[in-house]
């Protein structure tokens, strides 16, 4: 007998999820390494480091999530309870590490970057990776599936939209009044932490009240493996695995972008101006193209369409590299964020949509579901090559010669400008390509496959 089909309410109420969970993550892509070095004053090198130790917590306590929420025993299910009660440390820690201390010593900002990482980053593990676990256990059809994470990514974007286009208003709208550069100004900022975390509460227990886990567990039926027993299993799924490689290639090459573009426009172009106009841009057609890729997908497959992806972000990154900083009008800069869009918008649904066929891969040779341990590596592995990309951009900047910019603008020199080019163009161009290389192995690419 068919399972019955999930109706739009559910299918918004879980999606609506990723609005905020998208919003935290182009907000910290896009702004952390540039608020730890131009607000706070950190070097680049260091708030790199910062950002990476931050970020290697978060791909640890990931696995730990994934077997905890796979064990989890509660009223509300396995996942939904840690949505309840993670919403509000979600926003509390957010409004932290929008809030540094001015009184520390510039010394100690390092040590207090780490831990407001760390503290953030632990209170995002614990609602999302029990919500990205959510997925199967709302349904386990193939193609309902790829429809509740086409729900999913057309909220993701939205949620992109008010990470990359709400920051910069509102830190304008609360700096203090006649600060020299806005964008510079702590209290902007902290305001915007309060604003933006309190939008993530809000959209957290939205899903907890719109979803209904589709089986309630017993004790008996929940897996029985140890820690390492259980990712163990994980690792021996050949699918899996390169599906993991290929989306932590994916991940570090677009952090590397998305970490210098406000870099680039202003020290490159100096266009501080255009960096929203610039994320908008890439953003919208993303969304245009989420619901085109849905259709590719069910065309030519999920392997396929995944490529698509890595083939025109490549691209894109060769165009910024060689023509970039050469363009007589800012609209052909414009026109290339919109082609890049493109390869953002076929990158959202395909990765995410075949997660759970390799999890029923597993399932149909073993009869054991993991969905948490499942998701718990995939966001470690993913996480962990943010944190290396991250890491490496600031480095490069320090190396170049980066000067922070604490109250008020600095003119780069050409080293810095060579730098972050080099940053926003060769090293992201090559790791995507790798990605799509890498995904040509996947063997996985249709409705049924076999177990043997």
């Amino acid at each position: 007998m068919a399972e019955k089909a999930l109706g739009i309410k559910q299918k918004l109420g879980f999606g609506i999820f990723d609005l905020g969970g998208n919003m935290f993550f182009t907000l910290m892509a896009f702004w952390a390494l540039a608020y730890l070095t131009n607000t706070v004053g950190m070097s680049p090198a260091w708030a790199g480091m910062a950002v990476m130790v931050g970020k290697i917590w978060d791909a640890i306590t990931d696995p730990a999530m994934g077997y905890i929420s796979d064990r989890t025993l509660s009223r509300w299910g396995r996942r939904r309870v840690y949505l309840l009660f993670g919403a509000l440390p979600m926003m509390l820690s957010m409004v932290f590490f929008f809030s540094a201390p001015a009184y520390l010593p510039s010394s100690l900002h390092i040590l207090w970057a780490i831990g407001a990482l760390m503290l953030l980053n632990t209170a995002a593990t614990v609602i999302g990776v029990p919500y990205s676990s959510l997925t199967p256990d709302l349904t386990s059809d193939y193609h309902e599936q790829s429809s509740l994470n086409g729900y999913r990514f057309g909220c993701a974007v939205f949620g992109t939209l008010a990470g990359a286009g709400a920051v910069e208003p509102l830190v304008q709208l609360f700096a203090r009044p006649g600060s020299p550069s806005p964008m510079l100004d702590p209290r902007g900022f902290s305001f915007m932490g309060l604003i933006l975390g309190g939008v993530m509460m809000i959209v957290t227990l939205i899903t907890f009240f719109g979803t209904r886990e589709k089986k309630v567990y017993t004790r008996e039926e929940l897996p029985k493996e140890g820690f390492f027993a259980t990712f163990g299993g994980v690792f021996k799924n050949r699918p899996f695995m390169i599906l993991l490689g290929t989306y932590a290639l994916h991940m570090a090459g677009i952090s590397f972008l998305t970490t210098i573009l406000a870099f680039y426009t202003r020290d490159v172009l100096g266009r501080e101006d255009i960096t929203t106009f610039a994320l908008i841009f890439l953003l919208l057609t993303a969304m245009v193209f989420i619901p085109v890729s849905v259709l590719v997908s069910k065309k030519i497959g999920k392997r396929r369409t995944y490529q698509i992806c890595f083939a025109i972000l490549s691209s894109a990154c060769a165009l910024i590299f060689f023509f970039g900083h050469r363009l007589p009008d800012i609209r052909i800069f414009y026109a290339i964020m919109v082609y890049a869009g493109i390869g953002v918008g076929f990158s959202y649904v395909a990765p995410f949509a075949m997660v759970p066929d390799v999890i029923e891969y597993e399932a149909l040779k073993t009869g054991e579901r993991k969905e948490g341990a499942y998701y718990g590596i995939w966001t470690f592995t993913s996480k962990l090559g943010t944190a290396l990309a991250v890491f490496f951009a600031g480095l490069i900047l320090d190396l170049g010669g980066y000067v922070s910019q604490t109250g008020e603008m600095i003119t780069q020199g050409a080293s810095v400008v060579n730098a972050i080019r080099l940053v926003v163009g060769p090293i992201p161009m090559v790791i995507l390509l790798g990605a799509m290389l890498s995904i040509q192995f996947y063997p996985l690419d249709k409705e049924r496959y076999p177990v043997s």
